[in-house]
């Protein structure tokens, strides 16, 4: 009989409270549906729509409110900018859901969260405009976390990572792009014909992973004007953001679900961008609570 693995505290560090290291939140805080929003003060925002809140806890970029929305038990975390932190959130969450703390075993039993990261993002493609919401139907990740864990090729679209590099003569000093599918069901329950579907870029940076020129000049100044161009089954990359690849493929290793939808504020192309984007991501807020 194979022995079960004791995770040690060097490799699960529980705080003296019992929470999870970095997000600081026990079990009993964790709720089947979650949000995920990048701005730690977007948290209180998507708070203010429950009905009840249950509990408020904030460490570092990483704001939690637990409550109920129409009746269901549901939580909104904060996970600050980047797949790096969402790497950071997904294991911590998993852990609470699916490790023994006290035995610091893996429990028998899966349970699966529902995820929904709600953000903002900048559109690749002319059709596509301000205010608009795009599903990451697929997520390209350009981090090249997921490449650090076993069976990535399990959950990844191979053929669209080759297409993709093939297409746009990828570098080979920057890391292997990834590509992970959000989960279909989340997708269906969430899109309607007020949401696109499309193909997103999560950049491993804002500035010159995603082709802007602040300073310093870029090592691909074409790379953007490439990934404008890429076709896979005749559908192209829509728009950048930062997290919805790390976040749907951690999610699949880890069997949740998860998806990311976001509020366009910037189109690429025209060179043009909305700072009083606020509204618009508060009814995209509204419209994910109504349908989770």
């Amino acid at each position: 009989m194979k022995e079960e693995r004791i995770i040690p505290p060097s490799e699960l560090i529980i705080n003296d409270d019992g929470s999870a290291f970095h997000i600081h939140l026990r079990p009993e805080h964790l709720r089947d549906n979650i949000i995920f929003v990048g701005d730690p003060g977007r948290v209180t925002m998507v708070a203010k729509l429950f009905d009840s809140i249950d509990y408020e806890v904030s460490s570092r970029e990483f704001h939690t409110i637990g409550g109920t929305y129409r009746g269901k038990p549901i939580m909104v975390i904060s996970h600050g900018i980047g797949p790096d932190n969402i790497e950071i959130v997904m294991t911590e969450l998993d852990a609470l859901a699916n490790v023994d703390f006290n035995t610091r075993k893996v429990k028998e039993e899966h349970r699966t969260l529902n995820i929904i990261r709600v953000g903002t993002s900048g559109s690749l493609q002319e059709d596509l405009h301000i205010g608009d919401f795009v599903i990451a139907e697929k997520g390209t990740g350009f981090d090249g976390i997921l490449n650090f864990y076993a069976d990535r090729d399990k959950v990844c679209d191979l053929e669209f990572e080759r297409q993709f590099c093939e297409h746009t003569r990828w570098n080979k000093t920057w890391a292997a792009p990834y590509t992970v599918d959000a989960d279909p069901e989340l997708v269906e329950r969430i899109g309607r014909d007020d949401m696109r579907r499309g193909f997103t870029i999560a950049a491993v940076g804002f500035y010159a992973p995603q082709g802007r020129q602040v300073r310093l000049r870029l090592a691909d100044p074409d790379l953007n004007a490439k990934i404008e161009s890429f076709r896979y089954d005749g559908r192209p990359v829509t728009n950048f953001e930062m997290e919805s690849a790390c976040l749907q493929g951690m999610a699949k290793l880890l069997g949740h679900k998860a998806m990311t939808v976001c509020c366009i504020i910037a189109e690429r192309r025209a060179n043009n961008a909305d700072t009083d984007y606020k509204p618009r991501v508060r009814k995209l807020v509204e419209t994910v609570l109504d349908r989770i």
